[in-house]
């Protein structure tokens, strides 16, 4: 009882120096101008939100306000869900400086509830509480999210680095994804290949992959191919995608990737795993300062100087780092933040748990991007690759 009388004489006096007006009063306010602010957090306002109303949870208020409004004499209104928080949020304003801040009284449910103008919320109420998380990061938010469902990322592979990536990338709530993989789930794929079950061994990788990626996140389209990248089918596999997530066990496959990446000027997350070691890095050809995978591999090693995991084997863990990793800098893409694995090699050592970065310039005489280099055709590297491997 007297936590709750506590409570109300808190309110009353919050009450006494921040004004409050009715919805009615707000609507009224914000024809002529006010700015009206609902402080509600994304996962609230999927059901809707006032018309017109700047979307800016209190959690960031006092960080984010000057960027949308400089102006301490505008007329700003807050509101929130009930009417409690926006006396809160009215308050920071007033210590920050803005003179002229009121609270709306009764909150969202009241203005609803009088028939004022509401804005349908962008999105649903389970993508709010699927995605809250996230949502809670400014730097994503709901234009962020609503961005990733809005994408669509290629893996090539839905093996020891496919699994792990698609596995995040679908968790993460990126909109498509497409799995290009012709190989069947063998019982050796299990200790890495995390995607897949003992049950399904014999399946094609491609189903295994979409029945678990179903499971996790049925909001995903999964767009599944059963081939085996080639000359003849490269680009119209990669075609219209937002980024690509190189998960190929062969060079031939990776040589293709990156010359078709490059024409369709589509960026490349590589990734490659040995025994304990991987290396990550991002190849766009969007950039002018980015470097191919040619650059960092102008031909392609001998088969006994790179053996693939049946060969060599590798540590089960050590592809889900890395896979990691690659889902991350594609998330990163996507959503335009941070800074990019562009012109930098980032290699792992599981043996001494040590990330290394090296820098990988642009090379000017690189037979894939340099200023001499020519395009005979996507036959013409698969001869390449099959001279040299």
């Amino acid at each position: 009882m007297s936590e709750s009388l506590n409570r109300e004489s808190w309110l009353a006096t919050l009450r006494q120096s921040v004004p409050e007006m009715s919805p009615a009063e707000a609507f009224g306010q914000q024809a002529k101008g006010a700015l009206l602010i609902d402080v509600r957090e994304d996962d609230e306002r999927a059901a809707g939100s006032p018309a017109g109303a700047l979307a800016l949870s209190r959690g960031f208020l006092e960080l984010r306000i000057e960027d949308n409004e400089p102006n301490r004499d505008r007329v700003i209104l807050t509101i929130c869900a009930s009417g409690r928080r926006s006396l809160l949020a009215a308050e920071a304003l007033q210590r920050m400086g803005y003179r002229q801040v009121s609270s709306v009284a009764g909150g969202f449910e009241r203005w609803k509830n009088e028939g004022l103008p509401v804005r349908v919320g962008r999105v649903d109420a389970d993508f709010a509480e699927r995605y809250a998380r996230q949502l809670r990061l400014p730097q994503v938010g709901e234009s962020g999210q609503l961005k990733l469902s809005q994408a669509s990322i290629v893996l090539l592979g839905a093996g020891g680095l496919g699994a792990p990536a698609a596995l995040y990338l679908a968790a993460a709530g990126v909109g498509r994804l497409t799995l290009i993989d012709d190989d069947r789930v063998e019982r050796s794929n299990l200790h890495r290949q995390v995607i897949h079950a003992d049950a399904r061994v014999g399946m094609a990788k491609t189903e295994s992959a979409r029945m678990t990626l179903a499971a996790l996140n049925p909001r995903v389209q999964l767009d599944l191919r059963n081939q085996r990248l080639q000359a003849d089918n490269v680009e119209r596999l990669l075609i219209g995608h937002d980024v690509v997530i190189d998960g190929a066990d062969n060079f031939p496959a990776r040589y293709l990737l990156a010359a078709s990446t490059r024409r369709l000027n589509i960026p490349m997350v590589y990734g490659a795993v040995e025994r304990f070691t991987g290396q990550v890095s991002v190849f766009d050809p969007r950039r002018s300062d980015s470097p191919c995978y040619r650059c960092l591999f102008p031909e392609p090693p001998a088969a006994s100087d790179a053996p693939n995991c049946s060969e060599a084997g590798v540590l089960g863990v050590l592809p889900g780092i890395v896979g990691l990793l690659q889902a991350t800098e594609a998330l990163k893409l996507i959503l335009d933040l941070g800074e990019p694995l562009v012109g930098r090699l980032l290699s792992f050592d599981a043996l001494s748990m040590r990330f290394r970065e090296t820098r990988l310039p642009r090379d000017p005489a690189c037979p894939g991007c340099g200023a001499a280099a020519v395009f005979n055709g996507y036959e013409d590297i698969e001869r390449f690759c099959a001279l040299h491997g």
